[in-house]
């Protein structure tokens, strides 16, 4: 099941009896348990009912136990397995013994008043073991992978919907270029955002410029397309900020290339045929990400980008050597730029 799907099925549904939850993305994987733990329990069920076990430390057969033993003062509890490796077939230092034989016999008769919730940090689970094929056919299994584009801007409608307001199409680009496409800060930053709207109201594109921070890495990548759309004012204005800031100027040239190095690698990869969502497994980066870097590699050829990072590199070796100022070697650096464009 996707994220999507599983939402879809606590919102029509009571919660299965067991969960399977793994993947790349963190924030999907814990916004997932909190919705199946706040629809099976009250507030004050928690402290009785609500088991966490780690099984790196807690032999798994106790969570069984757990699973079994009659809820208190409710009528229902939840075991949540965390860091449950054994559905995967990575090498684990575990502190205790499993015997997996009790997991395989409870997923096959689970306690009918127990949420049974196993969470694996892993991108993949071992689809050829007992216990993953068991859980697949007894239980609910969810994948938290990141989101398409498509996904994310839904993803990002439904959550405005949650706090209460509507969002602009322009917003949420400009919000997904501010956070690079990050869940968590994005869902901080509508939190944000829906009370300034005010309920009923609308996040504009003006209000995401006005509210939300940019980060270093945001802000190297709005300084990168000063460059790129021959904008170096804003280039300028920009590295002159990250200075008010006390970032370091060679930290500043160091990211500067990391941008531009993205940018020559999205070129290559599209020129080979690469899909955005090949290229974003390829780079380890968000596919929206890779949306954004593919735009601004456009405006380059493969020579203007490589004469870039030769230039950045000749840049930092005569900082590090001593025979430019740093701050003095980038406001030269992008001067350069400003002859170019």
């Amino acid at each position: 099941m996707s994220y999507f799907d599983i939402i879809k099925h606590l919102k029509r549904e009571e919660p299965s009896g067991l969960y399977l939850l793994y993947g790349s993305e963190d924030f999907l994987i814990t916004d997932t348990l909190q919705r199946i733990v706040g629809k099976v329990l009250r507030q004050e069920e928690m402290e009785f009912n609500l088991s966490r076990l780690d099984m790196k430390e807690t032999p798994v057969e106790i969570a069984v136990e757990e699973a079994y033993t009659f809820p208190f003062m409710g009528s229902r509890r939840v075991v949540i397995l965390k860091e449950a490796w054994f559905f995967t077939g990575s090498r684990v230092n575990w502190k205790t013994e499993h015997d997996l034989k009790k997991l395989e016999a409870y997923i096959q008769n689970p306690a009918p008043e127990t949420v049974f919730i196993a969470v694996v940090p892993s991108e993949k689970v071992d689809e050829r073991k007992k216990i993953t094929k068991l859980i697949k056919k007894h239980g609910k299994v969810m994948e938290g992978k990141p989101f398409e584009e498509r996904e994310l801007l839904g993803w990002m409608d439904e959550k405005s919907k949650e706090y209460g307001v509507e969002i602009e199409k322009e917003a949420k680009e400009q919000l997904l270029a501010l956070t690079a496409s990050d869940l968590m800060m994005i869902t901080s930053e509508l939190n944000k955002l829906a009370v300034y709207s005010g309920e009923g109201g609308t996040i504009t594109k003006q209000a995401v410029d006005d509210l939300v921070a940019r980060s270093l890495e945001q802000n190297i990548f709005a300084l990168v397309d000063g460059v790129v759309k021959g904008r170096i004012d804003v280039a300028w204005r920009i590295f002159d900020d990250l200075l008010k800031q006390k970032e370091e100027p060679i930290k500043i040239l160091s990211l500067l290339a990391r941008q531009f190095r993205i940018l020559y690698q999205v070129k290559q990869l599209s020129q080979q045929g690469y899909s955005q969502k090949q290229m974003a497994g390829q780079l380890k980066l968000h596919p929206y990400a890779v949306k954004l870097a593919a735009q601004q590699a456009g405006r380059f050829d493969d020579r203007h980008l490589l004469g870039l990072l030769d230039d950045l590199a000749d840049t930092d070796y005569r900082i590090k050597t001593g025979q430019l100022d740093k701050v003095l070697a980038v406001e030269l650096f992008l001067s350069r730029q400003k002859k170019r464009a």
